[in-house]
């Protein structure tokens, strides 16, 4: 049931400065990972005043509640290997409806510049001469993540981090990346999209002479009540998942600081009662000793 009336008083908007959303406007906005209380003010403000909200098919229901009633709702999800609406119709519509004289909300999974085809949309208004803005959002890859308990960076384990895509636009193990040097240049390697290919790109990153116990961690439906967390190794990570039945959406962290997880996993000790560990570098989980994955569900 949406609210009867824009969740944020005009004089909230005066405090924070939260501009104004004018007619025959896009604002190209991301929805976070999935828990409605990562979405940012300006997205909430966005909701609040919009007249059409196009939206992803990860965008929980309970952030599209906060659309005011009047507002027209166009699913435009995108998922791999199902039916869904080209990207060219959908930047289209964007464009139909703003020169319609709506206040659009593309509403985006994640932030919509980080694998969310938000540039390819921005670059279809800015040649449809519709004015934009770009509010962006807590990405899975480092929110989804610090919901399991992992950091993408720690100084102790690592000084980068590498984002990568686990499928081209055609749907296949992406040709234009060099797996050898992303293998053995990157500490920390955080996967999107890569459920479907990742025994391919695990075996591509042990040729790249990645240890087979290297730490691994898969985790489904991020920061939503069906999060699920699997802690695996580099060697035996598609096999486990394929045993636990983890499904998409996934974002999934190789290396070291995967191990911090048994210091930092601070919703397993508020649900489950987790005893966390003070030096979890210190320490080898059983999961790295005995190369056997380990699963800890339902975690939100």
């Amino acid at each position: 049931m949406r609210p009867a009336a824009g969740v944020l008083p005009g004089e909230m908007r005066q405090r924070f400065g939260l501009p104004v959303f004018d007619s025959g406007w896009v604002w190209l906005a991301g929805a976070g990972p999935g828990d409605p209380g990562l979405l940012t003010l300006h997205t909430v403000h966005g909701l609040a005043e919009a007249d059409a909200v196009v939206y992803d098919a990860l965008v929980d229901e309970r952030i599209l509640a906060l659309a005011k009633p009047t507002a027209e709702l166009v699913f435009a999800g995108k998922r791999g290997g199902k039916p869904s609406p080209k990207q060219r119709d959908i930047s289209d519509r964007l464009i139909e409806l703003a020169r319609e004289g709506k206040r659009v909300l593309r509403l985006k999974g994640g932030d919509p510049f980080v694998f969310g085809r938000g540039g390819e949309e921005a670059l279809a208004l800015v040649g449809a001469k519709i004015p934009f803005r770009v509010i962006p959002g807590v990405s899975a890859g480092t929110g989804g993540l610090a919901y399991a308990g992992i950091p993408v960076t720690h100084r102790e384990t690592n000084q980068a981090v590498t984002f990568v895509t686990g499928h081209s636009a055609a749907g296949d193990v992406p040709d234009g990346m060099d797996w050898q040097a992303i293998g053995k240049g990157s500490p920390v390697i955080v996967l999107y999209m890569a459920m479907k290919h990742l025994g391919v790109i695990a075996e591509r990153f042990l040729e790249a002479g990645r240890a087979p116990t290297d730490p691994v961690a898969v985790v489904s439906n991020a920061s939503t009540p069906n999060q699920r967390v699997l802690e695996t190794t580099l060697a035996r990570a598609a096999a486990d998942v394929a045993a636990a039945g983890m499904e998409a959406p996934a974002i999934i962290c190789i290396g070291e600081v995967v191990r911090l997880r048994q210091g930092l996993d601070w919703l397993g000790a508020l649900t489950e009662g987790r005893i966390l560990h003070p030096d979890p570098l210190s320490e080898t989980s059983d999961a790295h000793e005995d190369g056997k994955g380990k699963q800890r569900p339902n975690l939100a």
